[in-house]
């Protein structure tokens, strides 16, 4: 919308609850089949990548949302070799996927090429070189389909860096308690699962069902979420295994493998992990 403060953008954070934010320069806008993409620089948040009105990314507090993503995943797991990333288009979550150095393969599908493109021409604050690292294999197709289609216990970790729950039906699949064993059955013996969940605090009952279909699927799970500034909202991320209890993970054994593996970050670490396990889950006091 535009008005005496000029363009700004007005994204519906809840269902009852609507973020404005000053957009001070558009670099790109592109149109896929699926979606509007823009880049963007926003007031107080730096550059970033919307994706039909909505912020995916921003300079910043991405780390935030990846670094959450990303790690307490891959540090559960002893030694993830083989990574597979379902959506993260911008190639934020695989640049933070590569920084350990025990991996041997990425595996990152998306279903839209048109924001693949866009990113790795735009966003290269963003992914830093990951498309290109020998590591990375992309793959342009539905996330169903490649898990569908993938051998049995082939990944290590697999990361769920999707568009929410609630964001239409497209979506809902993805979620479903028949992706989660169909995901559960090409992870490895002491295979990790972990996916952005959406927001407990605005939508508690789509939040739930995510949780409740990962709940029947493997024996250990854990939440935890955190308030991202630029979404305006609490983002939750639920992390699952057959094998290894994210619970079990000591801050000190936590800090002891990313130092090993020679992953630097800039908010994650072991005791703010141990933190927000404890939290728990944010959701309405009424």
């Amino acid at each position: 919308m535009s008005g005496e403060e000029g363009l700004c953008l007005f994204e519906p954070a809840g269902r009852s609850f609507k973020l404005l934010l000053k957009v001070l320069k558009v670099y790109a806008v592109e149109k896929s089949p699926y979606q509007e993409i823009i880049f963007a620089e926003l007031d107080g948040f730096g550059k970033a990548l919307i994706i039909d009105n909505f912020i995916q990314s921003t300079e910043a507090d991405e780390a935030l949302y990846h670094e959450l993503l990303v790690h307490p995943a891959m540090v559960l797991h002893p030694k993830p070799s083989r990574v597979l990333i379902i959506g993260g288009g911008e190639g934020a979550t695989l640049r933070e996927v590569l920084k350990h150095n025990t991996v041997k393969e990425a595996v990152m599908v998306d279903i839209d090429p048109v924001v693949v493109e866009f990113s790795k021409k735009y966003l290269e604050h963003m992914h830093q070189g990951s498309f290109n690292d020998p590591r990375s294999r992309v793959f342009i197709m539905d996330g169903l389909k490649y898990v569908a289609e993938a051998p049995d216990k082939y990944f290590d970790v697999a990361i769920m860096d999707l568009t929410d729950p609630y964001a239409g039906e497209a979506a809902k699949p993805l979620y479903s308690e028949g992706f989660y064993r169909s995901v559960k059955r090409i992870l490895g013996d002491n295979g990790v699962l972990v996916t952005q969940a959406g927001s407990s605090y605005f939508y508690t009952s789509e939040y739930d069902y995510v949780a409740g279909n990962i709940r029947r699927v493997f024996k250990y799970m854990a939440e935890y979420n955190i308030w991202i500034p630029s979404f305006g909202l609490n983002v939750n991320f639920i992390i699952a295994s057959d094998t290894l209890d994210p619970r079990s993970i000591t801050p000190g054994d936590f800090d002891k493998r990313l130092m090993e593996r020679g992953v630097k970050t800039r908010f994650i670490n072991g005791g703010r992990y141990n933190g927000l396990l404890m939290l728990g889950v944010l959701k309405p006091l009424h």
